[in-house]
C-alpha cells in the first residue's frame, strides 16, 4: 500500500533529520513568546514561503494544507466572535465582535498556523528512516527504541490490508446483517479482536527476530551514516534570517497598531 507520493527532492530533503527536529520544536516557544502581530504576520508568511521549497506540487499543498487552513478559521473566529474588548465593532446575543478580539483572533490563528506549517513542512520532508538514523548516530538514541518505531511505521501498511480483508470477508459471510448499523460495540468488535490478535502475534514475531539479529546493542555499524552538511547551515541561516526580518519590518512597518494582543 502506497504512503507516500512522487515529489522533486529540495534541499530540505537533504537537511539532517535530528536538527531539522530540534529547529522546530525551538519554533514552538518562540512562537509562544511572541505577543506582537505585525511580527507573527511576517513570521506566518516566512514560513509559507518555505513550505513552497517542499518539492511537492502546489495542487497537493492545497490538499495538504486543507485542515490547518480550517484550524486558521476555527481558532481565529472562536476568539473574534466570543472574545472581549473595548472597541465595540458589532454585538448579536452571545457574539460580541471588538477591536482587540479581533486582533487576538489573527494572532492566534497566525500562531496556529505557523505550527502547524512546521509540523507539515517536517513530514513532508523528512524520510522516517533517515529521522530515526539521525537520532541513533547523533543523539545517541538506543537502537532498540529506534528500530522498534522503524518496524511499527512498517505495519502501518500490513494493519490496513488486514483491515481491507477482513472488511471484504465480513461482506461475503453476511455478518453485518445480523448486526444493527446502531450496534457500535458490536461493529467494534468483530474488527478489533482479530487485528488485535494478529497484531500481538506479529508484535511478537518481530520482537524476537529483532532480539536475534542483536538489534539492541549499542556497538553497531549502519548502513546509513548520516551527517551534517551545507543543507544544514542554510537552515540555520534561513530562520535567523526570517526571525531577524519579521522582527524589523514589524517593528518599522507595523500593519496594525497592537503592539501587545494580550
Amino acid at each position: 500500500m502506497q504512503l507516500t507520493f512522487p515529489h522533486h527532492e529540495t534541499w530540505l530533503h537533504r537537511v539532517n533529520p535530528g536538527l531539522k527536529l530540534l529547529v522546530f520544536a525551538l519554533l514552538f516557544p518562540a512562537v509562544i513568546w511572541i505577543h506582537n502581530l505585525n511580527i507573527m504576520i511576517n513570521l506566518a508568511a516566512g514560513m509559507l514561503l518555505l513550505l513552497l521549497w517542499s518539492g511537492h506540487p502546489w495542487r497537493r499543498l492545497l490538499l495538504y494544507a486543507s485542515p490547518f487552513i480550517l484550524i486558521f478559521i476555527s481558532t481565529s473566529t472562536g476568539m473574534m466572535f466570543f472574545g472581549t474588548g473595548e472597541t465595540t465593532w458589532w454585538r448579536w446575543g452571545l457574539v460580541h465582535i471588538t477591536e482587540e478580539s479581533f486582533l487576538r483572533g489573527i494572532h492566534l490563528g497566525c500562531r496556529a498556523l505557523c505550527m502547524a506549517v512546521a509540523g507539515l513542512l517536517f513530514g513532508l520532508t523528512t524520510r522516517p528512516v533517515r529521522l530515526f538514523y539521525s537520532l541513533m548516530q547523533q543523539w545517541r538514541l538506543p537502537p532498540r527504541y529506534a528500530y522498534s518505531f522503524l518496524a511499527a511505521m512498517r505495519m502501518i501498511p500490513m494493519l490496513l490490508d488486514e483491515f481491507q480483508t477482513l472488511r471484504h470477508a465480513l461482506l461475503i459471510r453476511g455478518t453485518s446483517r445480523h448486526v444493527s448499523r446502531w450496534n457500535l460495540y458490536a461493529h467494534i468488535k468483530m474488527y478489533a479482536i482479530p487485528l488485535l490478535a494478529q497484531s500481538i502475534r506479529r508484535a511478537q514475531r518481530t520482537a524476537i527476530a529483532m532480539e536475534a539479529k542483536g538489534l539492541s546493542d549499542q556497538k553497531r555499524t549502519y548502513y546509513y551514516v548520516i551527517g551534517y552538511s551545507q543543507a544544514d547551515i542554510w537552515l540555520g541561516i534561513y530562520f535567523t534570517g526570517v526571525f531577524a526580518a519579521a522582527i524589523w519590518t514589524g517593528s518599522l512597518f507595523p500593519y496594525f497598531d497592537a503592539l501587545d494582543v494580550r
